[in-house]
């Protein structure tokens, strides 16, 4: 006899359908096997079932400038009450949030992950190799009690003093030609990027080459990226204060060199070793400083020197993607994340990463229509495209849908860049200049207390 699913629960009940676009690229399936698999399936018909909040929190990252309510209601989330009303209340919203918790947008994030990124990555090889590339970057979160003494505030020293907003810190892996996220790890902003990449390298395919930034150069992280699978390869910039000795010279500015293992590293780590060689390509770009890359790759005839030096610039696509979230999704130049505690900030990251996903996903298959690449494709045209009928989809027909999200690809196309001049370059200069004015901080809370006590 079949095991009835709590989400046959929901079968008769009405469903919205302006998410179809969405709802389409992510299984059913999914979305049942993350709320089984965490424990958060819903099975009282509540006006916000799990099915629902997790579209809830998709549709938050989406709709930035909305309300939650409004994003709920908007959307036609909530299911209607006995009286026909739509309107669905913030406590409930509040309570719907905490009942799901994160387990389930984190679970549902991996499976879509697993399922598009690597996907896109293999379209688009490089010698055979998966283009991934790996940095870090920091979100604002609203500046509540809970928030500060769990994700912690940056200091800027004794004369700047802490930063206004506690930080969340995030690295994740990136597809470098589509920008589809494989992979994150975020928490404190105490933690360092080094911590949070180490937890990533598990996810990392077989046959693949991660671009990284210089402040990852480490014995232990690298060794364990190379030796922990098949055929992973790394490359970095060295920095300025990298010691190594040649121990064969491989070409014009090509070399095979050999570093040490600090005494302190292998006290944390005993497997390594005492010394560890790479491959170190000098280079020198017009109007800028020589430059060393360090990289996995030793055989110089298989991976040309030329080449790498090419394919290493592409790892500015992560800082691309990286502002495609802060700057063009969530406006964080105004405003931080919504969520006052840590736990729903943990599920709003997620459901961030998946929207961000999604809307990537349909950039790659607009790329293919338009036979461009995915980074010739407007992110901010795509994404304010796709949110206008989003909401439109709410007062649409549903066998209108499908011809509607044609119409959307075909003048989402009329949008395509320029192909990026190879020679062009600016220098890094602030464009907007520090405020004269004293910076507003919360004051600590003995401070507080002692103001209310009258002390001194």
């Amino acid at each position: 006899m079949r095991r009835t699913s709590p989400l046959d629960c929901l079968a008769g009940l009405p469903q919205p359908e302006d998410l179809s676009q969405f709802r389409k690229d992510i299984d059913p399936e999914w979305i049942e096997a993350a709320l089984h698999a965490t424990g958060t399936a819903t099975i009282r018909k509540r006006r916000l079932p799990a099915i629902q909040v997790i579209w809830l929190v998709i549709g938050m990252a989406l709709f930035r400038n909305q309300a939650i309510t409004q994003v709920a209601n908007s959307l036609d989330l909530a299911l209607p009450t006995p009286n026909g009303g739509p309107t669905v209340a913030r406590s409930a919203v509040s309570k719907a949030r905490n009942r799901l918790g994160e387990a389930p947008l984190a679970w549902l994030f991996m499976r879509c992950a697993d399922e598009w990124t690597h996907a896109s990555a293999n379209r688009d090889r490089w010698r055979g190799l998966a283009l991934y590339a790996v940095d870090g970057m920091t979100l604002r979160v609203p500046d509540s009690d809970e928030n500060r003494e769990h994700f912690g505030l940056a200091s800027g020293g004794s004369k700047r003093g802490e930063s206004g907003y506690p930080l969340v810190r995030l690295v994740a892996v990136m597809a470098v030609r589509s920008h589809l996220i494989a992979s994150v790890a975020f928490g404190p902003y105490k933690n360092g990027e080094y911590t949070y990449a180490a937890k990533l390298w598990d996810t990392m395919p077989d046959d693949s080459l991660t671009l990284i930034d210089k402040n990852f150069l480490s014995a232990a992280l690298l060794l364990s990226l190379q030796n922990n699978g098949k055929n992973r390869h790394w490359l970095l910039p060295a920095k300025s204060t990298t010691k190594w000795r040649r121990l064969k010279r491989l070409g014009k500015g090509d070399e095979l060199v050999e570093m040490d293992v600090s005494k302190e590293a292998r006290r944390k780590n005993p497997s390594l070793p005492e010394t560890w060689t790479a491959r170190a390509i000098r280079y020198q770009r017009k109007g800028f400083k020589p430059r060393t890359l360090l990289t996995s790759f030793i055989d110089p005839e298989q991976y040309p020197a030329d080449e790498i030096v090419e394919l290493y610039h592409e790892r500015w696509e992560i800082e691309l993607g990286y502002g495609e979230i802060k700057t063009d999704m969530l406006d964080a130049t105004k405003q931080p994340l919504r969520s006052k505690t840590p736990d729903s900030v943990h599920q709003e990251i997620w459901g961030i990463l998946i929207a961000y996903n999604l809307i990537r996903l349909e950039m790659e298959r607009i790329a293919d229509e338009a036979e461009v690449k995915p980074t010739r494709i407007s992110f901010v045209t795509v994404y304010q495209h796709i949110c206008l009928e989003l909401i439109g989809y709410a007062f649409a027909a549903p066998g209108a849908i499908p011809k509607r999200l044609r119409e959307l690809r075909a003048h989402v196309k009329r949008f395509i860049i320029p192909p990026r001049k190879p020679d062009r370059s600016y220098p890094r200069a602030v464009k907007i200049k520090m405020s004269n004015y004293a910076k507003k901080r919360r004051p600590p809370a003995t401070v507080e207390a002692e103001s209310r006590n009258g002390s001194k």
